[in-house]
């Protein structure tokens, strides 16, 4: 029989969290509180990457770590506020919108952070393919909703917000972690390359590139995976 990793690793978590889950329906806390407070923390992230870019050194990626694991706790708080909806029977249609629209705004507050990290030290490819990141973001989460909201579900792909919130925040984090140990200046060249095979920042921009891709194929999937019901209703 197939291991499902992702229901897997989704029922390990919430097994982790229940208790704190239990504790803030006792102490009243809201699901949508706890969506407000995961913009907070992405908005933080941002906050901090424009710092690292006025203010840090481009050998320097601890902004960028840090960034990443305040990003990730955002991405708890997204997994935390649909559990505690659940368990709590607090679910209702406004709340759904209110998470879906929240969810939009942490994520292109994200973008913006790390968009102007990568301009400010003139990584322009990595803010270019960033930039096509953030389009691919919004498409997937827009393509799901607009498909149904004419009755037809969309949900294929990989690169869903878990996903990307994963992939950007664990590479962030990885990024600030190995310029700590092996300095932010690490570099692999190649001869008759004007650019280095890889550099610290390349942890973090490599995976940008593959969800810049990823993300826009699963849009596009999902496209023509609506596109097939509706022709075939």
């Amino acid at each position: 029989m197939a291991v499902n990793w992702k229901d897997s690793g989704q029922n390990l978590v919430y097994g982790i969290i229940n208790p704190f889950i239990n504790l803030l329906i006792k102490i009243g806390v809201t699901p949508n509180m706890i969506t407000f407070f995961g913009l907070i923390l992405n908005i933080l992230a941002s906050v901090i990457l424009i710092y690292g870019a006025e203010r840090g050194d481009r050998m320097n990626h601890g902004y960028v770590g840090l960034a990443g694991f305040i990003i990730l706790l955002g991405g708890l708080m997204d997994m935390i506020d649909g559990r505690l909806a659940r368990v709590g029977n607090m679910s209702s249609d406004y709340g759904a919108l209110y998470d879906s629209v929240l969810d939009r705004y942490s994520e292109m507050f994200m973008f913006l952070g790390i968009c102007y990290y990568l301009v400010s030290y003139h990584y322009f490819l990595s803010s270019l393919f960033a930039f096509i990141a953030m389009i691919g973001s919004v498409m997937v989460s827009y393509t799901k909703a607009r498909a149904e909201g004419l009755g037809v579900s969309a949900s294929v792909g990989i690169m869903q917000r878990p996903e990307r919130v994963l992939l950007i925040g664990i590479a962030a984090l990885a990024c600030g972690i190995f310029s700590k140990s092996y300095g932010g200046d690490f570099k692999i060249e190649m001869d008759g390359l004007p650019f280095p095979l890889f550099e610290t920042i390349t942890i973090f921009t490599l995976p940008i590139f593959i969800l810049a891709i990823m993300a826009n194929i699963t849009a596009i999937r999902r496209l023509y995976h609506a596109r097939k019901i509706i022709l075939n209703s």
